[in-house]
């Protein structure tokens, strides 16, 4: 079974462009390459990779495209594209011939419409990704949970996975509105979630791995091991730690599963959900 880093980025710094990198980020202003990332996923024994999107234009497909042919590592892209657009279904037919393009995501935590993803446009697009077996990722914070229940609840048939968990307040560790509305997400069988980017919602330079203990018991209660999966949102983790410190938190965390369990986790049920073989 392979082991899959679910979720991470890579990018060519442009400071117009990633403006999003504030100056407390200054350690995301520089390249990150394949080639960057490549010795630390050996280190760990990580057999792959699926790169997703940061940047919203075709352009970001075509450089993560040609990452993923020149990187075996690479095993899937999750791209973006307008899913409001009126011709998305011929977009989407023309993006179908690169075998690595497994999904989308569109930027939805950014969005000033807490609730686009319910507008017929957006819908419309979504709806037009199943006939070419297109996943996709959904980019929420935890006041937009509400809106992509309703989403994932009008598409049964569609695979949509949560990326970081929806991005909790683990800095000032509230949990009771954000657990109740991921307990509905995770009711509905077609939604999976990325166990990522949480080390990123706490404290960067002063974390303790007791802190996340809580959000943990409720995604893997409220999704069961067939529907998780570990990403370590390089390089944004690097923010908080490095790769390793990222990865021994949910690690540790893990080792109370069965074995079958901790192989889903790691890598089973990314091949799956992405179609990885």
């Amino acid at each position: 079974m392979l082991k899959i880093d679910a979720h991470q980025h890579f990018w060519v710094y442009d400071e117009i462009r990633d403006s999003w990198i504030s100056e407390e980020m200054a350690v995301l202003r520089k390249d990150y390459l394949p080639g960057d990332l490549l010795p630390v996923l050996q280190q760990h024994q990580f057999d792959g990779c699926i790169v997703v999107q940061s940047d919203q234009s075709n352009a970001e497909n075509r450089f993560q495209l040609a990452n993923a042919d020149a990187y075996d590592c690479i095993k899937g892209v999750v791209g973006w594209v307008d899913l409001q657009a009126a011709d998305i279904k011929d977009q989407l037919a023309a993006w179908s011939s690169f075998k690595k393009l497994k999904g989308f995501r569109h930027i939805l935590q950014g969005e000033a419409d807490r609730a686009l993803m319910l507008k017929p446009a957006f819908l419309n697009g979504i709806q037009a990704l199943k006939a070419f077996d297109y996943t996709y990722d959904i980019l929420i914070f935890p006041d937009q949970l509400k809106f992509a229940t309703a989403l994932a609840a009008r598409f049964p048939d569609q695979k949509f996975v949560l990326d970081h968990i929806a991005k909790p307040d683990i800095k000032n560790q509230k949990i009771a509105d954000w657990q109740q509305d991921i307990q509905a997400l995770a009711a509905l069988e077609n939604v999976s979630c990325k166990v990522s980017g949480m080390v990123t919602e706490a404290h960067w330079s002063d974390w303790k791995s007791g802190e996340f203990k809580a959000y943990l018991d409720v995604v893997f209660e409220a999704f069961g091991p067939k529907r998780v999966m570990y990403g370590s949102d390089w390089p944004v983790c690097l923010l908080a730690g490095s790769y390793g410190a990222v990865l021994n938190l949910v690690d540790e965390y893990t080792k109370a599963l069965s074995a079958n369990e901790r192989d889903l986790f790691w890598g089973g049920n990314a091949t799956h959900f992405y179609n990885l073989i």
